[in-house]
């Protein structure tokens, strides 16, 4: 008989061995069962992009949040409190194929909302194909409702992700299985939903023109059933002859006497006080009212909700992805300011949107079987006047036509180049481009040229820092932050001659004779700066305040889901998300 220290007896060698392997088994179990719950992968990613959602909105409204919408994300995920786009374009496009891709746009290309093609010889809009139309024949953009200040020019019908040079998360998920996982992307802007959906995935988004989802030949023949169901039954129907009205009474709010900014509003009869009405279903802005509004993400989360149970997504073994990109805090960013009445009450409605998407996607696929990520495109700067309020240099910019301008011309009598002759293609907002057949013509070095310009360029009003591209290609930048950002963003093929940097709280507030009150689109912390929070399936509640990057996201999405990483990031794995 053998005793061992704990006092325990054996009265044989194989009672004593089959005891220790049935402790040590006892004690390993819960170790297993961790382990093999880490392991196994989650049913749904949702990625929720909430454009312009600078990084301080929701500490600031914390407060006033429920219980199951942000503060679900904010009370129980990880937090990054200082997550930043590390590209100096911040517009729509930019950040979120950042976001889809974790690549910068000098690897991913998409330097702008929109650029010029040179081999094209006009500008291009950033999604646009014309070999793949819109299934809904009345679904293309209408530019007399199109609100949206960053789309600087008209473009083609059609639609593809296929100017996006690298693949996107969503892609390698797919990849992974062959196919088998079910790819989404839902927003009310086009760009929103394709930049997020991939080359792989399927995409919606709103069409202003006709009130209903669309999508393009790209990713269906024909709408499947149940989109057209929808789209019969006039999903902004509901919102005809009603109003925008606040949630809470008005005292509650921090801007409670900002209701009646002095910045003008684009289109007056959508009105600067509350209630905004909405109008008749046939009212010429009816259905860009709805996206000024809370209503535009109302229907961005109702579509979604109808996708998720028709297609069946997260109800199977193999990940499923849906993104969903809510577009009307943009919007009202635009028209109203983020510091404004406006802007508070759409995050207050946003925030119910939410705590009802996240209880709806508990009910049909669980919380718990669910990685959610919610970042944002890019943030916004104030409106100068607010700025200026606080005592705060600000300004809107209002440059002159770059080819006609003073300096442009004492640089072409510099290089003797005739005034009939053009030197400046196309000023396409953050670029200036060279007419490069002029440069050609009089047997010009384009790097003396774009340094000249550059020089002039700088000692303009309002501009900060001008960087010619050959600078960039040859690595010759300041070592600054701001330099660093714009190097990230030059891609050879697409970026212009020069990068222009407006000085902070300086922007150019016109676009297409549209007059916005704030406009994003710097390399200033303002525009960079954006919330970063993973939630659900196997992640524990922590705030970290170290820097990380918007590239981070689609590294770290592929670790949780086995896939490889998407071909062009350069994002790093977010180990809080993992431990």
């Amino acid at each position: 008989m053998l005793t061992l220290q704990d006092g325990v007896r054996y009265t044989s060698t194989a009672t004593r061995l089959k005891t220790l392997t049935l402790g040590l088994a006892v004690m390993l179990m819960p170790l297993t069962a961790a382990a093999s719950s880490e392991q196994e992968a989650p049913k749904l990613i949702l990625q929720i992009t909430v454009d312009q959602l600078r990084g301080d909105m929701l500490s600031r409204y914390q407060h006033r949040f429920a219980k199951g919408g942000f503060n679900y994300l904010l009370n129980s995920g990880v937090v990054y409190k200082n997550a930043q786009h590390a590209h100096a374009n911040t517009e729509t496009i930019v950040g979120h194929t950042t976001l889809s891709t974790g690549a910068y746009p000098a690897n991913h290309g998409m330097v702008g909302n929109v650029w010029f093609d040179r081999s094209l010889g006009h500008s291009v809009y950033n999604i646009e194909d014309a070999r793949y139309p819109l299934l809904s024949a009345d679904g293309d953009v209408n530019k007399k409702t199109e609100i949206d200040p960053t789309q600087k020019t008209a473009s083609s019908s059609g639609r593809s992700p296929m100017n996006i040079l690298v693949s996107t998360f969503s892609d390698e998920l797919a990849l992974t299985h062959n196919g088998k996982a079910k790819v989404f992307g839902v927003s009310v802007k086009d760009r929103g939903a394709v930049a997020m959906a991939g080359h792989a995935g399927k995409a919606f988004w709103f069409s202003k023109k006709s009130g209903e989802f669309v999508t393009s030949a790209f990713y269906y023949q024909d709408y499947p059933e149940w989109v057209k169901r929808y789209n019969t039954g006039k999903p902004t129907a509901q919102y005809a002859n009603q109003t925008w009205q606040l949630a809470k009474p008005q005292a509650s709010y921090l801007f409670a006497n900002n209701d009646d900014q002095e910045w003008e509003v684009a289109f007056p009869g959508f009105g600067r006080v509350f209630p905004h009405q909405y109008g008749a279903r046939d009212g010429k802005y009816f259905t860009t009212f709805l996206t000024l509004s809370p209503a535009g993400d109302e229907l961005t989360a109702d579509f979604a909700k109808r996708l998720i149970e028709n297609e069946a997504i997260g109800q199977d073994e193999i990940t499923d992805y849906l993104s969903v990109s809510f577009s009307s805090t943009d919007y009202v960013g635009h028209i109203f300011g983020p510091s404004s009445l406006e802007a508070e009450d759409n995050l207050l409605h946003l925030d119910n949107t939410l705590a009802d998407f996240l209880s709806f996607i508990d009910d049909k696929v669980g919380l718990d079987n669910t990685v959610i990520v919610l970042s944002a495109d890019h943030g916004s700067p104030e409106s100068p006047e607010y700025l200026q309020a606080m005592g705060i240099d600000a300004q809107y910019v209002h440059p002159k036509e770059w080819h006609s301008n003073a300096a442009i011309e004492k640089i072409k009598q510099r290089f003797k180049i005739n005034e009939k002759d053009s030197l400046i293609n196309k000023f396409q907002t953050p670029y200036l481009y060279l007419n490069h057949d002029t440069i050609a013509k009089y047997q010009l070095n384009t790097e003396q040229v774009q340094t000249a310009v550059a020089d002039e360029i700088a000692k303009l009003e309002g501009v900060a820092f001008s960087a010619t591209s050959s600078d960039i290609n040859q690595s010759l930048l300041p070592n600054t932050h701001v330099a660093k950002l714009v190097a990230n963003n030059h891609h050879p093929q697409r970026s212009g001659d020069i990068y222009i940097v407006f000085k902070p709280h300086y922007f150019i507030n016109e676009f297409d004779g549209l007059s916005v009150a704030s406009s994003h689109g710097s390399p200033w912390r303002y525009d960079t700066f954006v919330p970063l929070i993973f939630a659900g399936k196997n992640i524990e509640s922590q705030t970290v305040t170290r820097a990380v990057e918007t590239v981070d996201i689609a590294t770290t999405l592929a670790t949780i889901a086995g896939t490889k990483q998407p071909s062009g990031s350069d994002g790093k794995v977010l180990s809080e998300v993992l431990e």
